[in-house]
């Protein structure tokens, strides 16, 4: 596992799973946190495919900056008191949990945005990449137009 840390910002790239009741008691302790919004990404089962697994790999260390940066531009355009950020790379079978986001603030508005604008900055730009297993064999998985559409959503506000 790596993991870089400051003050309001937690990041970890990891293979082993998290729990999503720690993270969320982290974030619940923060100072002045009147909301806080989670999500979390599942590898998800498509059975007409017969899916076995995703494998996620990434480039150690820029990858954990691209997800710090990330997370301080979000403080600082939300005004979020609190972002804890953790990503699994390696062998993943489905259902298992890839992604969590969780911030806290002192609002609802700003937390919600501020995890939705995390994950939308996350799916674009952070050097992870995704390798699907399934019945036909193994494949690359090909960036998806949508998550570009939501990411250039956020240059517009």
């Amino acid at each position: 596992m790596t993991e870089k840390q400051s003050a309001a910002i937690t990041v970890k790239v990891q293979t082993e799973d998290f729990s999503q009741e720690m993270i969320y008691r982290q974030l619940a302790a923060t100072p002045y946190c009147g909301a806080i919004v989670t999500f979390v990404g599942l590898v998800r089962d498509h059975p007409e495919l017969e899916l076995k697994a995703l494998e996620l790999e990434h480039y150690p260390g820029m990858t954990e900056r691209c997800l710090f940066s990330i997370a301080e531009q979000a403080v600082q355009r939300f005004s979020l008191n609190a972002v804890h950020i953790v990503h699994r790379v390696g062998y993943l079978t489905p259902e298992q949990q890839i992604v969590m986001v969780g911030v806290a603030a002192g609002h609802r508005l700003a937390a919600f945005a501020g995890a939705e604008f995390i994950m939308d900055y996350l799916k674009n730009q952070v050097p992870i990449w995704k390798k699907q297993h399934d019945a036909s064999g193994t494949l690359w998985v090909e960036a998806k137009t949508s998550d570009q559409q939501q990411y250039d959503r956020w240059s517009k506000c």
